[in-house]
């Protein structure tokens, strides 16, 4: 399945990256490899993950506290949102 990324989801890993970074580089590239194998498994089953309120769906990093919102078409998988948990829900759904 095709996944097409919103705009913004390239700043939101920029900065999640950076700041894992300023501790260490290995943990930056930690966060970008669970990242990248999180959005495989969304795309391998997207009915996997929660859906929320909004009818997006919420897949969780494991050792990362953020989390990837995407919608599901027809013909692909749109990616939203790459958020930290602490963030309040309605950070970034004006992207939908």
């Amino acid at each position: 399945m095709e996944v097409i990324y919103h705009p913004l989801v390239r700043r939101d890993v920029a900065e999640a990256s950076r700041y894992y970074h300023q501790i260490s580089a290995r943990l930056a590239d930690g966060f970008r490899d669970e990242l990248r194998h999180i959005i495989c498994r969304v795309t391998e089953t997207p009915l996997r993950y929660s859906a929320t309120a909004e009818r997006l769906r919420r897949a969780n990093l494991r050792q990362f506290p953020y989390h990837v919102l995407y919608d599901i078409a027809a013909e692909h998988i749109r990616i939203l949102l790459v958020r930290h948990n602490k963030r309040h829900p309605q950070h970034g759904l004006e992207r939908m």
